[in-house]
């Protein structure tokens, strides 16, 4: 399964804490298909295939804070380990325009991964995609920082950084059997 972490999306889709969504509707584009709605798991589902490999992609629409049990849900209802999940998120550390791939354990402060990790319960590596926004001046700034909309220069860089990460992603897929 590849995931991206969202807020719901009527209100927070164009902001810097949705990146994970922005990934995978490009990814889902790539390959022609359409998320569709499914209430059951809070969020917008669909299916690729790659190398005969049936592979979900999921974008939670509720809360980032929560994502974790819609995530888990759908992990569950199709027996998908957490060690077999993409999950695709804005990181402060990354400059804005850089996205890198990360195959660990834990959370880096992010909200969104968290609720994953006590979603699942168990300390085990996963793979994400970091998405680079960078980081406001002022620390306390963050939550308001994360919520609001990109500039023009940095929805271009993001829009490149994330056409990468769809490059990227097809290449680590192309590697399963």
């Amino acid at each position: 399964m590849i995931t991206g972490l969202s807020n719901p999306k009527n209100t927070y889709h164009n902001t810097r804490h949705n990146l994970g969504s922005w990934y995978i509707y490009a990814l889902a584009k790539n390959f022609n298909a359409l998320l569709k709605e499914e209430k059951k798991f809070f969020g917008f589902i669909t299916s690729i295939n790659i190398n005969s490999n049936n592979i979900r992609l999921f974008i939670p629409n509720i809360f980032m804070n929560i994502n974790g049990s819609a995530i888990y849900k759908v992990a569950a209802f199709y027996n998908i380990n957490l060690n077999e999940i993409l999950v695709a998120h804005d990181d402060l550390d990354l400059e804005c325009g850089i996205s890198k791939i990360k195959y660990s354990y834990g959370h880096s402060g992010h909200n969104g991964l968290r609720s994953i990790i006590n979603h699942f319960n168990k300390k085990i590596n996963f793979y994400r995609f970091r998405i680079g926004i960078s980081r406001p001046k002022n620390q306390k700034e963050i939550s308001s920082f994360v919520l609001s909309y990109p500039t023009t220069e940095e929805v271009n860089l993001i829009n490149t950084s994330i056409q990468y990460a769809v490059k990227e992603t097809l290449i680590l897929l192309s590697n399963i059997s």
